[in-house]
């Protein structure tokens, strides 16, 4: 028997001999197998590769060269579809342009700081559905899939209403009612938007219907999952091109809401000072979603899957008995659906769906319509001054749009920037939760008065 300790290298030799052993016993015989590839037959066919044709380096060269991302930019044509159904020719340039525009969008994110959250996610999802041969946005991709589970339908957007209330405090409404009035005020960009749309149709090539300028109108809230719900109930397949434009107009409410606002009011109302607002107690907190849920029912239950949901988040948030539950959808769940949500968003920016006249029209719509939904919360607010004791500050106004908390801080940061010493922040969260339920509501309206 062989001594373990002493003969080390011996073991090793044995052992070594017994797998070259074991080795050419098995590879001698298919070394002069008959038609096959060997070392005694190098023109032989692999097995299994008998229907495979035999190619040469330099064809093989040419191959890879053409799975490149420049060949593909430079050559690729494809006959696609947009999203009114019409038939249209992609070529590659136009997919490297919107690879660009994903590549801004996540500087705009990154570098910028605009609504991060928002847009990283949609930014990356645009290159990743441009990625020639990368078919991620393709009927089984990564990208696809996300948005058919919950973009291209009512589930991300209500599972991020429950996130919203679970994360929204509704006290500067229920210490300011008033302030609900701004809320309604910023609709007019909803419902005004229609008449924009309406007029398109006398521009030749345009064919917008009543469900379609529904869909686009309701971008004047920025309400990214609102947008989407109201999409995929009246116009399906303009889903893609409105829910980018009001996930784009919520995360540039930094940019376009100031000019407006200072526009339209004096350096003197600009540094209106309101009054502090006074502590809500938690019964009232606790009363006021529940209530919200049964008026609701009682008055537009088209509704209230997203006034439910919003209503449902924050009822969790203030009974206090299930602070997990809370916790829960303020942050893992909210992120998590806001990652795929984001993605989804992305994953519809590709050539044939916004290359288009119909396409850029709906983004333009959707900035007027949120340009009027700003200012008419602004003028509002002015109007609301002549019958008012207690004066308003007008900016708080264009926090009547639904994006929060974006547009409240906006107008703190316009108001500081008149008076250093002026916060608004609490008085523009009024209007600003106010938006969300209004836009909620407008949503309903327009589900109830044109769903089929």
């Amino acid at each position: 028997m062989l001594n373990l300790k002493k003969d080390k290298k011996n073991i090793a030799k044995v052992i070594l001999a017994i797998m070259v052993a074991a080795f050419l016993f098995t590879f001698i015989p298919q070394v002069f197998a008959q038609g096959e590839a060997s070392i005694t037959n190098m023109d032989g066919i692999i097995k299994g590769s008998e229907d495979t044709p035999n190619i040469t380096i330099g064809d093989f060269a040419v191959s890879i060269a053409k799975t490149t991302g420049i060949y593909a930019f430079i050559t690729n044509v494809h006959e696609k579809k947009t999203p009114a159904g019409e038939d249209i020719t992609v070529f590659g340039w136009q997919e490297l342009f919107m690879i660009l525009v994903g590549l801004v969008i996540i500087y705009l994110g990154g570098a910028k700081n605009f609504e991060p959250l928002l847009l990283l996610p949609i930014g990356f999802g645009t290159v990743f559905v441009n990625i020639p041969f990368g078919g991620m946005g393709e009927a089984h991709g990564f990208l696809n899939i996300i948005y058919e589970a919950g973009v291209g339908n009512e589930f991300f957007p209500l599972i991020i209403f429950m996130g919203i209330g679970a994360l929204t405090d509704f006290g500067p409404l229920i210490a300011n009612p008033k302030t609900a009035l701004l809320g309604a005020a910023a609709q007019f960009g909803v419902f005004g938007t229609m008449f924009g749309v309406a007029a398109f149709n006398l521009i030749p090539g345009f064919n917008f219907t009543m469900e379609d300028a529904g869909a686009i109108s309701i971008i004047g809230g920025a309400d990214g999952p609102t947008t989407i719900y109201v999409a995929a109930k009246l116009a399906p397949h303009l889903l893609a091109t409105v829910a980018v434009a009001a996930y784009s107009y919520m995360a540039l409410v930094p940019i376009i809401q100031p000019p407006i606002m200072k526009l339209l009011t004096s350096e003197h109302e600009r540094k209106i000072k309101m009054r502090q607002l006074r502590e809500v107690g938690k019964v009232e907190k606790i009363l006021f979603p529940m209530m919200s849920i049964l008026l609701t029912i009682l008055l537009i239950p088209a509704a209230g899957p997203l006034i439910g949901c919003l209503m449902f988040g924050n009822f969790i948030r203030e009974i206090g008995v299930v602070e997990r539950l809370s916790k829960t959808m303020q942050n893992e769940l909210l992120n998590i659906v806001s990652i795929f949500l984001s993605l989804g968003v992305g994953s519809q920016m590709t050539p044939e769906k916004f290359m288009n006249p119909a396409s850029i029209s709906i983004v333009v719509l959707g900035l007027v319509a949120f340009a009027i939904a700003t200012a008419t919360g602004v003028l509002f607010a002015k109007f609301m001054n002549l019958f008012l004791k207690e004066k308003v500050n007008p900016l708080i106004g264009s926090a009547g749009v639904s994006a929060v908390p974006m547009a409240a801080r906006v107008s703190n940061k316009v108001g500081l920037e008149s008076d250093p010493g002026n916060f608004l922040i609490m008085h523009a969260m009024g209007p600003n939760v106010a938006g969300v339920i209004g836009t909620a509501i407008a949503a309903g309206v327009l589900i109830a008065a044109y769903a089929k």
